[in-house]
């Protein structure tokens, strides 16, 4: 046997868990965990692929912005972007006039 694999008491301690009927956890896929798209709710859109939107994640309401690209005709989200909790959002927003000015003083 090659030093990569299992030893062979290792792998009856495995069998003997799936004889007692203890299955492996089964992974949730991500259409089951993912919100229904119908609770997005487009607030603007920043540029032909970027978008801010609320929407409800998990139970919980977040500003979303996000880039979106086309799949099979449709706008689907993409990796690049940042969902912003209730809590983080307001930071934000309490923080505006600090950052136009932080812009302003370096344009």
């Amino acid at each position: 046997m090659s030093w990569r694999g299992k030893r062979k008491d290792e792998d009856d301690h495995a069998s003997e868990g799936d004889s007692e009927g203890h299955a492996p956890p089964k992974k949730a896929s991500k259409r089951d965990t993912d919100s229904d798209s119908s609770d997005d709710i487009t607030v603007c859109e920043i540029s032909k692929n970027r978008r801010v939107s609320v929407r409800n994640w998990n139970g919980k309401v977040v500003v979303d912005i996000r880039e979106f690209y086309v799949k099979d005709g449709k706008q689907m989200p993409g990796k690049k972007g940042i969902s912003l909790t209730m809590d983080q959002w307001n930071v934000l927003r309490n923080h505006v006039e600090e950052i136009d000015k932080a812009v302003n003083d370096t344009s």
